[in-house]
């Protein structure tokens, strides 16, 4: 039926007949497509020769998709994650589900059955470890009573439609209003992890003065995630659950290991079987949040934090709903929870981006103010008539827990230059590739390995590892690598950059909406034609500059990039632009790939990180986690280390590409020995 289908469709296109029907028809079926890829990968019933005819199958409807779609990209946004699901694809997907002898989901008609089918029945998940934690854990069950809340006496406003004067007196602001709550004198932090700066400690110190929520829309780079994971700490809001993008997922667990050790995290991946349902902390991706929606909403969280929250700006969308819905159920169930969203952008299209934030914190529901915001309402003696309301208004929302601070107002508090990690995951068919091609590359080198010990007979045997022995192989297999037929160090860190580029591309849009312009730099010429295409779909206008290019386009890519508003990103290869450009109109500089040695990675961030540089500049690395990646920049990061001690700052870089090169496989060689019981 999806084959007919799509051929339906692909037939409209070509013939230009794109209507509303068309579109409706296109987004069904790559919704469907999606949930049929899902249930293929985990049904039970399949064989393995099944399974792979069944994807065989899947793939290529949606290699028609994405055909038809390069002919009308306006199809494209169809089936971006926030994007609009109408009735009338709702229809035609239920219509394709009969066609195929296949149940819809049961129509909701109790408070209870809408717990079980607020997504597909086939993707609900529930890990092992969450039952057991339910199992023994008898006090889970909440006290609903506890968390009701008196409704608000009103007698003048009690007739009146509040949420669009609201979300006006936003946009009537005067220039330079503060946009900030107050907040308290910082305390000492109730973590065990690093010293906070001051705009930081505020915020903690708010959440330990009993203040519960927050729409934390400091610039990037001011420490949003340590803000939040110390403000649970000091309201004692655990087990606490973070909604992340999938991007930032495993960062958000590395940093709640660092601002809280003492609370234990998991980050639930997939069907979630490697979930902890004993930690303090619970980190998702929006992405997979319709398969474990279930329980998550009775797993008793007493705090909730929505990162980058203007994904959940458009409140048709699935995830948005999912994110308003846990928190619903986590305000009924809990009293006073802790509620935190946060964003450098929260607004992205116009004023009424707030609407479903403000739902996500209990400010507002659908039609009106929450009672907290009613009651400051009806303090001020005004309405919407009243000149005086819209400013009154608007500081009412902001003390209920709007922090905004920019960058340069704390510019004192923040080192004028860092690099920040970012590792991601690397999903899917790409991911399971690589590290298969990362462990056949260990096992070449393994085998090399004990070829080299059998032909030595008992001379020359050492306890262990042999140290030397290992250096010899990783030296023989980097000389070797052109010559070697599969994957080697080189081709694994060039596949790796690949798989990284859309995930790289995704982060710096986000940046540049928020943030501003966004220098983005690549080692590989394919990755730079991801992340332009990336920039592209997403409506940003960037610049290109790339090795073949003659100086004067290269000059007119510069050009547009530091005086034209509009061109928010600037593609930049390493090797070709690393050197040579001043590009300090831009303050954020994205790392696709990595480099072989600290003095290029240094010398790209300061294209940006010199004279005439105004505000503090963060260099974000993207980094493929459970890869070879994690090694390389850890090789990296210790030269560095070496070179500022040893030299006291000097350029002279101690170390060579072909060191890192070297280090990076004796630690590849050394790991897949240590885990080997022959390894001795």
């Amino acid at each position: 039926m999806l084959a007919k289908a799509v051929r339906d469709v692909e037939n409209a296109v070509q013939r230009g007949r794109v209507t509303a029907s068309t579109r409706s028809s296109f987004q069904a079926i790559g919704l469907l497509v999606r949930e049929e890829r899902a249930r293929a990968k985990t049904d039970p019933d399949l064989t393995d020769a099944q399974r792979t005819e069944q994807m065989k199958r899947l793939d290529g409807l949606g290699t028609i998709l994405a055909k038809t779609a390069a002919r009308e990209p306006g199809l494209l946004a169809l089936l971006a994650d926030d994007a609009e699901v109408s009735a009338e694809t709702n229809a035609l997907r239920a219509d394709l589900l009969a066609a195929g002898g296949v149940a819809a989901e049961v129509e909701v008609t109790t408070e209870d059955e809408a717990d079980e089918v607020a997504a597909p029945v086939e993707r609900r998940v529930v890990p092992q470890s969450v039952m057991a934690r339910q199992l023994t854990n008898p006090f889970m069950a909440p006290d609903f009573s506890a968390a009701q809340r008196p409704e608000t006496k009103t007698a003048r406003l009690s007739t009146w439609e509040l949420i669009e004067p609201l979300l006006s007196s936003f946009e009537r602001a005067a220039d330079g209003a503060a946009a900030c709550m107050a907040l308290p004198e910082p305390i000492d932090h109730v973590g065990a992890g690093p010293e906070l700066m001051k705009h930081q400690a505020e915020v903690v110190a708010a959440a330990a003065e009993g203040h519960r929520t927050f729409l934390l829309a400091d610039e990037p780079g001011l420490g949003k995630t340590a803000q939040a994971l110390l403000a649970a700490e000091a309201a004692d809001a655990y087990p606490l659950l973070c909604v992340v993008p999938n991007i930032v997922k495993t960062n958000w667990a590395r940093e709640a290991e660092i601002w809280t050790p003492k609370r234990s995290a998991t980050v639930v991946h997939g069907d979630g079987q490697d979930v902890d349902g004993f930690a303090d902390i619970v980190v998702v991706n929006y992405e997979i949040l319709d398969r474990h929606i279930g329980w998550l909403g009775t797993f008793g969280f007493r705090g909730m934090v929505l990162d980058e929250a203007h994904f959940i700006k458009n409140k048709t969308s699935q995830r948005s709903q999912h994110a308003l819905e846990l928190s619903e159920r986590i305000r009924t169930r809990t009293v006073r929870p802790l509620l935190m969203a946060l964003t450098g952008t929260p607004l992205i299209n116009d004023i009424d981006d707030f609407r479903a934030i403000w739902q996500f914190l209990g400010w507002i529901d659908e039609k009106k103010p929450g009672p907290e915001l009613m009651h400051a309402l009806e303090e001020t003696g005004l309405t919407p008539l009243d000149a005086g309301f819209y400013p009154a208004a608007r500081q009412s929302v902001i003390d209920l827990g709007i922090v905004r601070r920019r960058k340069v107002d704390v510019a004192s508090d923040i080192p004028a230059r860092r690099i920040a990690d970012l590792p991601v995951e690397l999903d899917g068919e790409e991911g399971r590739s690589i590290r298969a091609a990362e462990q056949e590359l260990a096992r070449r080198m393994v085998a090399r390995y004990h070829r080299v010990l059998a032909a030595r007979g008992d001379e020359g045997v050492v306890d262990g590892i042999d140290r030397e022995l290992v250096r010899q192989v990783a030296a023989w297999e980097r000389d070797e690598a052109s010559e070697s037929g599969g994957d080697n160090v080189f081709t694994m860190v060039r596949r790796i950059g690949r798989a990284k580029a859309g995930l790289a591309a995704d982060y710096t849009t986000q940046l540049a909406r928020s943030a501003g312009k966004v220098v983005f730099f690549a080692k590989h010429i394919e990755v730079m034609d991801i992340a332009e295409e990336a920039f592209t779909r997403a409506g940003l206008r960037h610049a290109s500059v790339r090795g073949d290019q003659t100086p004067k386009a290269r000059q007119e890519a510069i050009d547009a990039f530091t005086n034209d508003p509009d061109v928010s990103v600037v593609v930049c290869s390493l090797t070709a632009a690393g050197v040579g450009l001043n590009l300090q109109v831009a303050s954020n500089v994205v790392l696709a790939e990595l480099s072989w040695t600290d003095a290029e990675q240094r010398q790209a961030i300061d294209r940006v990180h010199r004279i005439g540089q105004t505000e503090p500049v963060t260099a974000w690395r993207i980094l493929a986690a459970q890869t070879i990646d994690t090694k390389i920049v850890e090789l990296i990061d210790s030269k560095a280390g070496l070179a500022a001690r040893a030299l006291e700052g000097s350029d002279e870089e101690v170390g060579e590409a072909g060191d890192v090169q070297l280090e990076a496989l004796v630690a590849l060689l050394t790991e897949a020995l240590e885990v080997s019981p022959s390894a001795a």
